[in-house]
This record gives structure tokens, C-alpha cells and sequence, in this order.
């Protein structure tokens, strides 16, 4: 079977763009007879509970970049666009630069439909990271970026391009998300191998937030391709006042 270029890389685009949208996920509650450290988990818990209840939305600048082959030097296709997260409505997007051959610029462009659909409340709960989607344990402790983190490993409990084989880095004091990496428990189809995502956190305005993704992805048919997206600028939005 054959795949004209422009249609693997669309292809890719719509299966990178779901591995990007982990900048959304957040670290749902764990139950104490899931892990024998209660402490680390009721902080885990407030943590959640926190981001839950108290961030309605944000508005964000994205530089995406897509890169081929070996070079992430040279991106092939770059885009800037600026951000607005509702909880209660997903992501929505005013793109304010592209540049790249007419087939990158679709490529970017299926990026962010893909993931204004991903990030719609309805679709998220099939990929957050919550027990209903992995099986969590605690596996130690470790120094990362200056903070003393819990490392959590991730196990999915079913097959999907949207979860991860992989391990969280959480704040040990507050229980907040740190960082995300893995790697996709199931390629969408024989032409795509699996891809290596990475996400980074901090925290703003009291939200564990992020500020940098990468997913690359290695087959045969497309070669390998990397989005990395970059996070500035952000504003929480306020809460409504009843």
C-alpha cells in the first residue's frame, strides 16, 4: 500500500496532535488503596481538586515548530497562535503567524483542529491521566528542575494512541504535576510506529501549567517527524462570581 507524502503527513499531524494535547491533562485523583504513601497521595488529591475547581480557562501563546528527519535545527513549518481554554468548551485558537510549504501550513492547521476537537470536555475524559485510564504507583523520589518530585509511573489499562507507557514527576510539598513523559500504547495504524512525548510543567498563578511538549514519531512510510510547542504569556482567566 502506498501513501502519497502529503497524506502521511497529514496523517502524522492528526496522530501527533492528539499526543500534544497532554499539555491539558492534569494528574487526577489517586486513592489511598492504590498507594500505600497516603500522605504523597492526599496531596496529589488537593492538587487536582485545586486545578479542578478553580481554573475556568486561560489564554496562552503557542509556537508550534515542526521538524524532519534528524535536524531540529531548521524547522520545516512554524506557527504562532494565540490560545483561549475554556473548561466548559475546550481550546479555541486565532493563529497570528504560519510559514512553511502550503502542505506544512495543512499539516499546522490539522494540528489545531485536531486538538480544539481533543480538548472538548466530552473527548478528554478517554485520555486524561485518572485511575479510570491508568494504573498508578509510586516509585520514588527525585530532584527535577529544583524540586523535590514523587515519581509516579503510568500504566494504561487499555490500548489507545492517547495514553502513554510512561512517568510523572509531582511536586513532593504540593502534589502538582512536574513533568510527563512516555511513550503511546498503541501506534493508530501499521504505518506509524510508536511516538515519544515529553511535557513540561510550572506553576502560574497557582496552576501546574505547561510550558513545553515534544512528540516525535519514527516509521518506516513518513521517516521521523517532531512538534515541539512552546507556552508564554499566560493569563488565568478569573473565576464567575455566582
Amino acid at each position: 500500500m502506498n501513501l502519497r507524502y502529503g497524506q502521511r503527513d497529514v496523517f502524522g499531524a492528526r496522530y501527533l496532535a492528539g499526543l500534544l494535547y497532554f499539555s491539558l491533562f492534569v494528574v487526577s485523583p489517586l486513592r489511598s488503596q492504590q498507594n500505600p504513601n497516603a500522605a504523597i497521595v492526599e496531596k496529589i488529591d488537593a492538587s487536582v481538586h485545586a486545578r479542578e475547581q478553580g481554573l475556568v480557562g486561560y489564554t496562552v501563546t503557542e509556537h508550534y515548530r515542526v521538524f524532519r528527519s534528524h535536524d531540529e535545527t531548521h524547522p520545516v513549518a512554524e506557527m504562532v497562535v494565540n490560545t483561549r481554554y475554556q473548561k466548559d468548551a475546550g481550546k479555541s485558537f486565532s493563529i497570528v503567524s504560519i510559514t512553511g510549504s502550503e502542505l506544512m501550513r495543512k499539516l499546522l492547521e490539522t494540528v489545531l483542529d485536531d486538538e480544539r476537537r481533543l480538548t472538548q470536555p466530552a473527548n478528554r475524559v478517554t485520555a486524561v491521566i485518572a485511575p479510570a485510564n491508568y494504573e498508578m504507583s509510586v516509585k520514588g523520589q527525585e530532584a527535577l528542575d529544583g524540586r523535590n518530585c514523587v515519581v509516579v509511573s503510568l500504566k494504561p489499562r487499555r490500548e489507545s494512541q492517547y495514553l502513554l507507557n510512561g512517568t510523572e514527576w509531582v511536586d513532593a510539598e504540593d502534589g502538582a504535576i512536574v513533568q510527563l513523559q512516555g511513550i503511546t500504547a498503541r501506534s493508530p495504524s501499521i504505518f506509524a510506529g510508536a511516538s515519544q512525548v515529553s511535557r513540561h510543567y510550572t506553576i502560574i498563578d497557582g496552576f501546574p501549567m505547561a510550558t513545553h511538549a515534544r512528540a516525535v514519531s519514527n516509521s518506516w512510510l513518513v521517516g521521523k517527524t517532531i512538534i515541539t510547542i512552546d507556552y508564554a504569556n499566560y493569563q488565568i482567566l478569573p473565576r464567575q462570581s455566582k
